[in-house]
């Protein structure tokens, strides 16, 4: 089946809800501990397979909980590629909010930025949201290195914000407003979506 005109592809990837089958997935990205950190997700106590899947089952399906809707990336094969979370919207003030995990084995192939314009294109075109705010560990150069590709502006620092490896750390805040967003997708974007 031809999905080119499917909101949900990208170029090179697509978004799905994400599944309690994707725990296998999910366990073996904890083990990456240098990159959960920079992602801000901390050293946690050790979890199994099975408590992943019951994680996983809560936002099964796009179920909102807590404010946060969890996608999974799949490649245009349907590999299992990363995931993607879409959080912190106001609806009053109209921003938003994403964060994007790749692990280390599929990272730069374009799959995060590719993922998060998917995203950001529900968010603004669908949802009329203004802006995304969104943040990076001042260490994570190719998170910043993606929000500044995505279109993203550098807004300011927070000092030694997030603790770990037995040091604070600084965190970058990036903005973007639809406009922006706009021009920096417009090579990117589908001819069906205007």
């Amino acid at each position: 089946m031809d999905y080119t005109t499917y909101f949900w592809q990208g170029q090179l990837t697509s978004l799905r809800p994400v599944k309690p089958e994707d725990a296998e997935t999910a366990y073996r990205d904890a083990f990456d501990s240098p990159g959960r950190q920079v992602l801000q997700l901390g050293i946690e106590l050790p979890r199994s397979v099975e408590e992943w899947r019951d994680r996983l089952s809560r936002y099964a399906e796009c179920r909102d909980v807590d404010g946060v809707i969890l996608f999974t990336i799949e490649d245009l094969d349907g590999h299992d590629v990363g995931g993607l979370s879409y959080h912190t919207r106001d609806r009053k003030n109209g921003n938003f909010s994403f964060g994007v995990r790749v692990p280390a084995i599929h990272r730069r192939r374009g799959y995060a930025a590719d993922a998060a314009r998917i995203l950001l294109r529900y968010a603004f075109l669908e949802r009329r949201y203004h802006k995304c705010n969104s943040a990076c560990i001042a260490t994570n150069t190719a998170s910043a290195a993606l929000h500044r590709a995505l279109g993203f502006v550098e807004e300011g620092v927070r000092r030694d914000e997030v603790y770990f490896n037995g040091c604070y750390n600084d965190v970058l805040l990036f903005g973007l407003m639809r406009a922006e967003f706009d021009a920096n997708d417009a090579p990117h974007r589908p001819a069906w979506i205007r």
